[in-house]
């Protein structure tokens, strides 16, 4: 492609678009380890963004600016990096590549227009990356691939080429190839201009390709000609080509643009960022730029996700218009203990401005701790982020990427709309966060401050949940993975100086009787003045899983008056919250009063619920109560080759498989029952057995008897507690 470079006026200056059309907002995306830090580095210092590259290994990187994405030498968080080239904003949006933070990886695709997946030449594939272009595929997101490393010495790029055919299909083909390998890497060869690009001086220099290379690229150019003609608008260009005509670059560049939009084409890119143990010149830098604003879309070729009035209705109609009504929508949430919260705002429609008052909708997150909330707000300044670097710009329009400030509402997934006429935006979809991680604060001074710590943590992070389980008495955090706790926990004491530490999850159990027994409540006090006076018989028997419970009064003569009848039931259920055993709620038993005493002066219904307690407990002395576990129904989803382990891992953990289901594109989905004692860290252990490609959802099913060997260490450990 020619080259159609320039710099922004200069280091520091916050790139400004005009008009949609000017703008590419682009989504990095890719495993761990890929290089998308690295490569946002190369193109940020290839057009005079920074000044000089920064290195993960130094923590000096634009995008990986937190303190936590510093020490582990990897992201967590989702980081713009805007720049411009030949006259083109470009939204760079670094995305996390571990499975925890695929709740910013998620928003990230929900601000851009198109997906650069991020492969590394000596790595290839993983699991997770066929998982995110399944699901850019599903949403119909346009994609193209960068392969990374390629001057590595185990750097295959050829052959991760025939990897991504076979993963992602037909429509992946490269538009250029490099020339040598590792060491020996000299450049790239451009398939469409047939030029040969060389950088062994250190610079860019055009020139004849080797004769040696003009056969691969005939047959390549071949290959990619097609596959770009073949989304053409042109219908007579293919015939054209059949015929022999030779096809002008400038048209194919051009529907090269058209079926990148469609989605069903995806060009391939080499480049090699050198850094570390492998110096030598930048390669296929320039011309990912050249790709990226000649042939990505723009934010007028991508739709916009369906707008409706706060209230519902039908869909509004919306287009990607500075003039149009307002609709923005909060991708991402920051909270700083100085400056406050942080907002980036992806405007769909319309033009946000400093200053302005604008309606804030937040609905459908209810259960993972987000009320439902409509508000104006007034916006504070809008600033355009290089990494923590926050630089003032004047307007933010429609197509483009911005930092709102003083958005003390708006959560991530809100939508921003014009007060005179609220709109919402749909929601994208957020994985169930199913790993649950039990804390506590560590002093008083900490648990005083948890409280709106882990509120700010929830507005932040959609993928969070937060549980105050209070028949545990435990605070517990539903977290996507390990990592992703080790992070929440780590930003509660750096950001918020909040000391939390990790417990052992409780899981909440139930008691009931084993069998019939007869219990004697008696509350008698006598202290010289009104006394208490309360006894009751009772007959306990158990009722099946589920029938809840049952009082029945047989009371006759008069023995436990008519107004004391209620208190003896009262006294009962209250025990049975408190359980009787091991502390656990008891459930499923029929209690029947059939006899009992009172005392004209001193009976009392304090008295008799009491009564009604004492003897609950006094007929659990005289039967087994055994402990009910909880057993959830799950469903694991994972590609055909984890079947077999995965069901043997369902069984081991005492687990009963239903049935399994083929699902096209080689996965299986596999129904289990499984108790909840067994699950509470399968989030990573499927992770584990199935290198990051399974998922699983969890529903309640039913309480069942837990084993004899179980439900005695559960009982010690209660009562030890």
């Amino acid at each position: 492609m020619a080259d159609k470079g320039g710099h922004p006026g200069g280091p520091g200056r916050a790139p400004e678009a005009g008009r949609p059309d000017k703008v590419r907002n682009v989504a990095l995306v890719g495993h761990s380890g890929a290089g998308k830090t690295t490569l946002v580095e190369a193109l940020l210092a290839a057009t005079g963004t920074v000044q000089r590259r920064g290195r993960v290994e130094d923590g000096s990187t634009v995008s990986d600016f937190d303190e936590v994405e510093v020490r582990q030498q990897r992201s967590v968080n989702l980081a713009l990096a805007p720049l411009t080239y030949g006259g083109i904003k470009v939204n760079l949006i670094d995305t996390p590549g571990y499975a925890d933070f695929v709740g910013d990886l998620r928003a990230g695709l929900r601000a851009a227009d198109a997906a650069l997946f991020v492969i590394s030449a000596v790595d290839g594939i993983d699991g997770l990356t066929r998982l995110l272009w399944e699901e850019c595929a599903a949403v119909g997101m346009p994609r193209a691939v960068v392969i990374t490393k390629i001057d590595q010495q185990r750097g295959d790029f050829d052959d991760v080429v025939m990897t991504c055919q076979d993963v992602f299909g037909e429509g992946v083909l490269p538009c250029y190839f490099p020339v040598g390998s590792g060491d020996g890497l000299k450049g790239l060869i451009g398939l469409l201009t047939q030029r040969c690009l060389d950088y062994s001086s250190g610079e860019r220099v055009e020139c004849d390709p080797d004769p040696a290379f003009l056969e691969q690229i005939a047959e390549q150019r071949g290959a990619l000609i097609e596959g770009i003609i073949q989304e053409s608008e042109d219908e007579t260009l293919m015939d054209r080509y059949l015929a022999g005509e030779e096809i002008p670059v400038k048209s194919l560049i051009e529907d090269l643009e058209t079926a990148v939009a469609r989605g069903s084409f995806y060009p391939v890119l080499a480049t090699s960022v050198p850094h570390g143990d492998h110096p030598g010149p930048v390669i296929g830098v320039l011309e990912l730029l050249e790709v990226i604003t000649q042939a990505f879309p723009c934010p007028l070729e991508h739709g916009i996700p369906p707008v409706t009035a706060v209230s519902g209705g039908p869909p509004k109609d919306v287009t990607c218009d500075p003039e149009g009504p307002l609709v923005a929508e909060v991708v991402k949430t920051t909270s700083d203990p100085y400056v406050g919260r942080i907002s980036m705002v992806r405007v769909f429609s319309g033009t946000l401005r400093p200053d302005s008052t604008v309606h804030v909708s937040g609905h459908g997150l209810e259960d993972r701790g987000h009320e439902d909330h409509d508000v104006d707000e007034r916006v504070g300044a809008l600033s355009s982020p290089l990494g923590k670097t926050q630089r003032v710009i004047s307007v933010c329009r429609a197509g483009d990427v911005c930092a709102v400030a003083k958005l003390s509402r708006a959560e991530t997934g809100d939508t921003l709309s014009d007060p005179a006429t609220p709109l919402l935006m749909a929601p994208w979809t957020m994985p169930d966060p199913l790993l649950p991680v039990a804390i506590h604060a560590r002093s008083k001074a900490d648990e005083d401050k948890l409280s709106q710590a882990l509120g700010r943590l929830v507005a932040e992070d959609p993928t969070l949940r937060l549980e105050n389980n209070s028949e545990t008495r435990q605070l517990v955090l539903w977290c996507m993975g390990e990592a992703h706790a080790d992070v929440l926990i780590e930003r509660l004491r750096t950001r918020y100086g909040v000391e939390v530490e990790r417990a052992d999850l409780r899981v909440p159990l139930r008691e009931t009787f084993g069998g019939t027994a007869r219990g004697l409540g008696r509350h008698v006090k006598q202290s010289g003045g009104h006394g208490q006076y309360g006894i009751c018989h009772i007959e306990v028997e158990p009722l099946p899983s589920g029938a809840g419970f049952e009082f029945v009064d047989k009371i006759v003569g008069g023995v436990v008056p008519r107004q004391f009848i209620p208190s003896v039931e009262k006294g009962v259920r209250q025990q049975m919250a408190r359980g009787v055993a091991a502390g656990y709620p008891l459930v499923d038993i029929k209690v029947t009063l059939y006899d009992g005493k009172a005392h004209s002066v001193d009976s009392s219904d304090m008295a008799f619920q009491a009564a009604g307690a004492l003897a609950l407990k006094d007929a659990a002395s005289k039967a087994p109560v055994p402990l009910l576990e909880p057993v959830d129904e799950v469903s694991v989803l994972v590609g055909d080759d984890y079947v077999g382990p995965v069901m043997s891992d369902l069984t081991s953990r005492r687990g009963r498989v239903n049935g399994s289901e083929s699902i096209p594109g080689g996965r299986t989905l596999i129904k289990a029952e499984v108790p909840q004692l067994e699950i509470v860290r399968y989030a990573i252990d499927l992770r584990s057995l199935s290198q990051g490609t399974g998922t699983f959802s969890r529903e309640f099913l039913r309480y069942e008897p837990l084993p004899s060997h179980l439900s005695e260490k559960v009982a010690a450990e209660s009562r030890a507690d």
